[in-house]
């Protein structure tokens, strides 16, 4: 193997940039010097005796069966240093389960497959979702540096703020795990897991859905970015602008299919493929889909709108503007061999949505 294809070199866990993941840290290294300690102990007085007491020197076995002195040692070190182990460790997961004061709350939410974030007390909400490029995916184009760890739109927490999650979900289980902030949350729909993070440090840190939740499980990157409270209050005055008026413009066939076969390829090629061929049964091709190039075309907006009940096909109402599903649907319904000539508009979504 060539040494450029060797993992980076790392022999322990990361200190982590919370007061909660620090005192993990120190807990970890606590418990491994613990267990070293009694390794040298044992083993060297084990390598004492071998030596000793061999054969060749002459030892003779002595013929006593029980020692209480020697039983009651060997019973209450064990629990001493149980107890010496127990008290940090109740410390820590006492300071994890204490969500109280917090300064902002978040509420997370999985989904196939990507996170939906709803700052509750600052009414922004937004969806996360997978940004390394389809190339890189299909080994069509060298992959980047966070493959698979990059997001369109990180979680933003300014740093020295006591941050509250409440994690759930609305479809299968996921896990929300970012290493370097000490959490990882399960996310089980019907119920809500809290926990919280003070991050210490700006920067940048990732993590990953911890939950085998399906066939896109590794396309569920999370990504936290910690700025100052200054650089959060701007960024909180951006999310509250007014949108950007591209519903109203007037688009013609060639931008709509554009721009819909970027969003395809963002939001729905990873189930039904580039190509429209799908995974049958579970993603149905769209190249032989009566629905995608059938009429009426409410049908197909209706479709996108509100998915498929039981089945892995989401609801995309909540999570896409008109502008996008119209240059999406627009797309499927002129792509491949398609050529209905259909030209979707934001309009027809909406007139869809308000029904």
């Amino acid at each position: 193997m060539p040494i450029s294809a060797m993992a980076e070199w790392s022999i322990n866990l990361p200190k982590g940039v919370t007061p909660v993941s620090r005192d993990i840290y120190d807990l970890h290294m606590l418990t491994m010097a613990i267990c070293a300690g009694i390794g040298l102990i044992v083993y060297s007085f084990l390598i004492f005796i071998l030596f000793r007491y061999r054969r060749s020197r002459g030892a003779k076995p002595t013929d006593f069966d029980n020692n209480s002195t020697l039983e009651n040692i060997w019973t209450v070190t064990p629990f001493l240093i149980l107890v010496a182990m127990a008290i940090p460790s109740t410390l820590v997961l006492i300071d994890m389960e204490d969500e109280s004061n917090a300064d902002i709350t978040i509420k997370i939410t999985g989904s196939q497959w990507q996170w939906h974030y709803a700052y509750l007390d600052k009414d922004i909400e937004f969806y996360s979702r997978l940004s390394t490029p389809t190339e890189q995916i299909h080994g069509h184009a060298k992959k980047g540096e966070w493959y698979l760890l990059e997001v369109d739109k990180p979680l933003v927490l300014p740093v020295h703020q006591k941050v509250r999650f409440l994690v759930t979900s609305d479809d299968v289980i996921h896990s929300w795990w970012v290493p370097e902030l000490g959490v990882k949350r399960d996310a089980i729909p019907g119920y809500i897991h809290e926990s919280w993070a003070k991050i210490l440090e700006l920067g940048i840190y990732r993590g990953q859905c911890a939950e085998l939740c399906g066939v896109d499980h590794a396309f569920m990157p999370i990504v936290v970015k910690a700025v100052t409270e200054q650089e959060f209050t701007q960024w909180l005055a951006q999310q509250n602008k007014p949108p950007h008026p591209e519903e109203t413009v007037k688009w013609k066939m060639d931008t709509e299919m554009r721009k819909g076969r970027e969003h395809y390829m963002h939001y729905c090629a990873a189930c039904h493929q580039e190509d429209g061929s799908g995974i049958p049964p579970l993603f149905p091709a769209l190249t032989t889909s009566s629905v995608v190039v059938g009429k009426p075309i409410s049908r197909h907006i209706d479709l996108v709108l509100q998915g498929v009940p039981g089945s892995a096909m989401p609801a995309f109402a909540g999570q896409l503007s008109n502008a996008e599903i119209a240059a999406i649907i627009t797309y499927e319904r002129n792509a491949w061999d398609h050529d209905t000539g259909d030209l979707i508009t934001p309009e027809q979504v909406q007139m869809r949505r308000s029904k």
